[in-house]
C-alpha cells in the first residue's frame, strides 16, 4: 500500500491486490503474495478495502476501474448462448476456481445396442446401434432419464428402425397431430419398394385418399415423399400438378412438426417429426423394409459406429452412459458410469423412457468396483410381474 501526502487529506494511491486474503475460517494474512481462493459467491476485491482504509484513516479513496469478475462455467455459458458442455467447440471454460476444462469434460456420452425404445405411447424406435451423446436441452441444466424434455440425443452413428404402426402413430399424434391439420386417420403399409398411405384430407370436406409414393434422400438430409400414383374418394388421379394444382395448393401444413410440401412431394425431416427426447443427427440412408422403415445416421464406413461400452461387459442389449453429469430420479451422477442392462438377454430390450421409474423399481443394481452403476431391468412387458428392485454391492 502507498499513500501520498498531499496537505490535510492524505491519498490512497496504491494497493496490493494480493495483499489481502481471506479464506474461509481463518484470520486474514498481511502481506503474502499467495494466490487468494476466491469463490463466485465470496470476493474481497480491492475497491473495498480501499473505501475502507479511507474511511478509517481519512484518506481520500482514487477512482478505481471496475476489477474483471471471476468467469464460472456457467457464465461463460450465458456469455456464448451455449449449454454448459453442450459439446459444439472445445473452448475451454473456467470453474469457480479458476481451473480450465474443456467442455467435452461435461459432455455425457452414450452407447445403446438393441433396445426397443418406446418414445411415445404406440412409438417405437428400434435400435440396433447407437453412438452420441446426451446433452441438456436448457443451459446450466442437467439432462435426466426420467425426463424426455430435459434431453437432446446427439447422434454420432446409428442404425434405427421404425415400424409401420409407429410411423402411422407418429404421423397422426405428432406430425399431423395439431388443430386444423389437413390430414388425419392416417396408417402406412410398405409394398415392395413403395410406401402406401391411407387417411382423410380435408379439401373442403373430409375426402378418403391412398398414396403410393417412394421414398429417397434429399441432399439436405431429410426424406422425400414422392407420390407415384393417388386416389381421392376412389378417384384415380393423373397429374396432379394439373388437376388439383399440385399438394401444395392442395394442403397447408404447419410448421415446426417436422414435414413440409415441396411441390407434389412431402419433405421429412427425421429428427424434427420425431416427439421428446429432442434427437439431433445427419440421416445417411433410408431402406424401405416388409413391416418398416430403416434409418443409418452418420458414415457406415467411420471407424466410430462401434457404440460404446462399459470395459468389461458382455451385455448385448444394453444402453450406456459415460462422463459428464446424468440425473436420474433423485440421484445425479458425476463423472456418469452407468450402465443398463436388457434382465432378458434373448430378445431386444424393450424399454419406455415414461416408464423408467418402473424399470428402476422392477429390477436391481450393482456397483462396480470403479463406483460405476450397473442397473439390470426387466422387458416393458413384464413390469409389475416383478418383486420390488433391490441394490447390492458385488
Amino acid at each position: 500500500m502507498t499513500i501520498q501526502n498531499s496537505g490535510q487529506n492524505p491519498v490512497i494511491t496504491s494497493l496490493r491486490a494480493d495483499s489481502f486474503v481471506f479464506h474461509r475460517g481463518k484470520r486474514p494474512e498481511i502481506g503474502t503474495t499467495r494466490e487468494p481462493v476466491v469463490t463466485k459467491y465470496m470476493q474481497f476485491r480491492p475497491p473495498v478495502l480501499v473505501i475502507l482504509f479511507a474511511a478509517i484513516t481519512g484518506c481520500s479513496a482514487p477512482s478505481a476501474t471496475p476489477p474483471k469478475a471471476v468467469t464460472t462455467a456457467q457464465d461463460s455459458a450465458s456469455d456464448t448462448g451455449k449449454s454448459v458442455g453442450d459439446g459444439s467447440d472445445s473452448t475451454a471454460i473456467r470453474d469457480t476456481l479458476g481451473r480450465t476444462r474443456s467442455d467435452t469434460d461435461a459432455v455425457v456420452h452414450t452407447g445403446m445396442r438393441n433396445v426397443n425404445m418406446h418414445i411415445s405411447p404406440g412409438i417405437v424406435l428400434s435400435i440396433k446401434r447407437l453412438r452420441g451423446t446426451v446433452l441438456p436441452t436448457r443451459k446450466g441444466a442437467v439432462p435426466a432419464l426420467n425426463s424426455k424434455a430435459s434431453m437432446l440425443i446427439n447422434i454420432e452413428s446409428a442404425d434405427i428402425s421404425i415400424d409401420t404402426t409407429s410411423l402411422a402413430n407418429m404421423l397422426n399424434q405428432h406430425v399431423f397431430g395439431y388443430p386444423k391439420s389437413p390430414l388425419r386417420n392416417l396408417h402406412v403399409s410398405i409394398d415392395g419398394n413403395e410406401m402406401v398411405q391411407t387417411g382423410k384430407m380435408k379439401k373442403v370436406v373430409w375426402l378418403s385418399f391412398r398414396i403410393r409414393a417412394t421414398m429417397s434422400l434429399t441432399p439436405e438430409h431429410e426424406i422425400r415423399v414422392h407420390p407415384v400414383a393417388i386416389s381421392v374418394a376412389g378417384i384415380g388421379v393423373k397429374g396432379l400438378s394439373k388437376k388439383l394444382g399440385g399438394l401444395s395448393k392442395m394442403l397447408t401444413l404447419e410448421p415446426g412438426h417436422g414435414a413440409r410440401i415441396d411441390g407434389d412431394d412431402f419433405i421429412l425431416s427425421p429428427t424434427e417429426m420425431l416427439p421428446p427426447p429432442a434427437i439431433r443427427g445427419k440421416l445417411s440412408s433410408i431402406t424401405l423394409e416388409p413391416g418398416g422403415v430403416r434409418q443409418t445416421f452418420g458414415s457406415a464406413n467411420s471407424e466410430h459406429t462401434e457404440p460404446e461400452r462399459r470395459n468389461g461387459s458382455v451385455a448385448n442389449n444394453y444402453m450406456y452412459f459415460r462422463g459428464g453429469t446424468l440425473r436420474f430420479g433423485k440421484l445425479t451422477m458425476s463423472g456418469t458410469d452407468l450402465e443398463i442392462v436388457d434382465a432378458d438377454p434373448s430378445n431386444a430390450f424393450d424399454y419406455s423412457l415414461d416408464r423408467y421409474q418402473e424399470h428402476l423399481v422392477a429390477g436391481h443394481s450393482n456397483t462396480t468396483p470403479e463406483d460405476g452403476l450397473i442397473v439390470v431391468m426387466p422387458d416393458l412387458q413384464k413390469l409389475g410381474q416383478g418383486s420390488p428392485g433391490t441394490t447390492k454391492k458385488p
